[in-house]
């Protein structure tokens, strides 16, 4: 998979290496994609943002080398994601997506993911648990962006791995779909944070169609991985 405007008949899956095994990364990462993964999530934290500092342009150049057929989602929990799209860019990343929370208003919107589209990639929008919807809902009055490919709704406070799903935000979820999703958008529905196969029914039926995994899959023994994927993806 090159790009997220590809249709697939159902969600796509992204192994979210913060997971991972940073000493063997990139085997855990080819490891997850042969088990089914159709990406990878890459979570960058800038320790000012979020309250943790995770990783930046090299990992990514790392895997690009690695895997050079990988599609690399990048997730810029940055409170700058300007600053970063060259150095994202030419480390080989195929999307980066940033926050509504530091995006103040539409021409910002558009500066960014013009830039984004520019560097050949392509582009997302993220809401945390707290903020309003209409904080992202307002920024796309007037319509999407072109570039704009997907709405990522946290479904955890962004900072660490591992935390329980927050069920309120499957109503975020709902309307994002209702209004940007479906069979004919080029807007896909990202979740991200705390989903399993025990809950992952609830947020396809929320919407989403790209379904992001950490623990749930990397917290397995490997041999349960294509099984953890499949389950996920219903």
């Amino acid at each position: 998979m090159r790009t997220f405007a590809e249709p697939t008949p159902k969600p796509l899956i992204a192994a979210s290496i913060l997971s991972a095994d940073f000493a063997r990364m990139g085997d855990d990462c080819r490891a997850a994609l042969d088990a089914g993964a159709d990406l990878l999530h890459v979570d960058v934290m800038d320790g000012h943002f979020v309250p943790n500092l995770t990783m930046g342009p090299d990992m990514v150049r790392s895997l690009r080398r690695a895997l050079p057929a990988a599609f690399l989602d990048v997730h810029l929990m940055v409170t700058s994601p300007g600053m970063l799209i060259a150095p994202f860019a030419d480390a080989g990343a195929s999307h980066l997506t940033f926050h509504c929370e530091v995006t103040p208003a539409r021409a910002a919107l558009d500066d960014l993911v013009g830039a984004v589209r520019d560097r050949g990639m392509t582009a997302g929008l993220a809401i945390n648990p707290p903020t309003a919807l209409h904080t992202m809902t307002d920024l796309l009055r007037g319509g999407v962006p072109t570039g704009l490919a997907l709405l990522l709704v946290m479904s955890v406070n962004p900072g660490r791995s591992g935390q329980a799903f927050i069920p309120d935000v499957l109503d975020k979820t709902r309307a994002l779909a209702r209004e940007f999703g479906g069979p004919a958008s080029s807007i896909r529905i990202e979740m991200d944070g705390g989903i399993k196969p025990t809950n992952a029914s609830e947020v396809r039926a929320a919407g989403c169609d790209v379904i992001v995994s950490a623990s749930a899959l990397f917290g397995a023994p490997r041999e349960q991985w294509p099984t953890v994927i499949h389950d996920l993806r219903g």
